[in-house]
């Protein structure tokens, strides 16, 4: 299957499969600059067209779609909203930093991938230098029913001193360690499926060591299912990372390297990571979504 990249210049790159339109990478939002300006992938769909990510939803409008957001690097907020200070909860603070994009180096559509490549600039609220970041995404369609988006970014520290990389749980909320790679999923996922390759869950699952998580949710209107699968690059700081993971509440799943152990950068020098994210119609059961689990490892190799 063929896919076609349309590049509205200075603000997105959308790439489609046919008549579908499987992502919109958001590389210059025009976001508030308390959510944390980054780029994002929103709207997400299936090779069958069904919506599988959520915007600026109201509980917490900094989730948005697929982005790499992270809420403690030192004194800064590249998450959104309020920061975690223990003892006070969540506190508004003037640490808001952004991530923004530079200049774009690949856009190639051969065949059934494309490839994205970029270098972004992290700065403080204040406008002061912290990370410059090389990342690249490519999407590959695996089937008439799948396809798959390898994510890779590499940050280095231009701040000045060591960045420490840590979550709400390394500052004291217990199994709040978000960071990373997230996904917000649809209204409608809430109440999903949450799995692990030790087998399916919920909300117990948070926390778990294991090199991919999975999630399996119904869409409103037609009940169709559909699934997501992320899979931690075996190279990646952490390995295999604990994952914040909701279904009670609302849809998310983010391998979390930062979860309860801060991880230093000193400056100068640079932090990789590499996820697949495979995007797949329809609820595979265990089985099958494990082996959509295995195919998001082939894409990686």
């Amino acid at each position: 299957m063929t896919l076609q990249a349309n590049h509205a210049l200075g603000r997105s790159v959308t790439v489609s499969a046919g008549d579908v339109e499987l992502f919109s990478y958001v590389y210059s939002p025009d976001t508030p600059v308390l959510e944390s300006p980054k780029p994002y992938l929103h709207p997400i769909r299936t090779v069958g067209g069904r919506l599988v990510s959520l915007f600026r939803p109201h509980d917490h409008v900094w989730h948005k779609g697929i982005a790499w957001s992270l809420p403690h690097v030192g004194e800064h907020n590249f998450w959104g909203g309020p920061t975690y200070v223990h003892g006070k909860f969540y506190v508004q603070l003037e640490n808001n930093g952004s991530a923004t994009h530079r200049e774009m180096t690949t856009l190639t559509a051969e065949g059934d991938r494309v490839e994205i490549g970029h270098t972004l600039d992290w700065t403080s609220q204040a406008g002061a230098p912290v990370i410059e970041e090389r990342r690249s995404l490519a999407a590959t369609v695996l089937d008439g029913a799948t396809w798959a988006l390898v994510f890779d970014t590499a940050m280095t520290n231009v701040s000045g001193g060591t960045l420490d990389f840590g979550s709400p749980t390394t500052k004291g909320r217990e199994n709040a360690g978000y960071g990373g790679l997230f996904w917000r999923g649809p209204r409608s996922f809430t109440g999903g499926v949450i799995q692990s390759p030790a087998g399916a869950g919920g909300d117990e699952l948070r926390g778990t060591r294991a090199e991919w998580f999975g999630f399996r949710g119904r869409h409103d209107e037609t009940g169709d299912h559909s699934t997501v699968v992320m899979v931690d690059d075996a190279a990646n700081p952490q390995h295999p990372p604990q994952w914040f993971a909701r279904s009670e509440d609302f849809a998310c799943l983010c391998p979390a390297p930062f979860f309860s152990e801060e991880v230093p950068l000193p400056d100068g020098e640079t932090l990789r990571f590499r996820y697949a994210v495979v995007i797949a119609d329809g609820d595979r059961g265990e089985d099958g979504t494990a082996l959509l689990a295995k195919q998001g490892r082939a894409a990686l190799a």
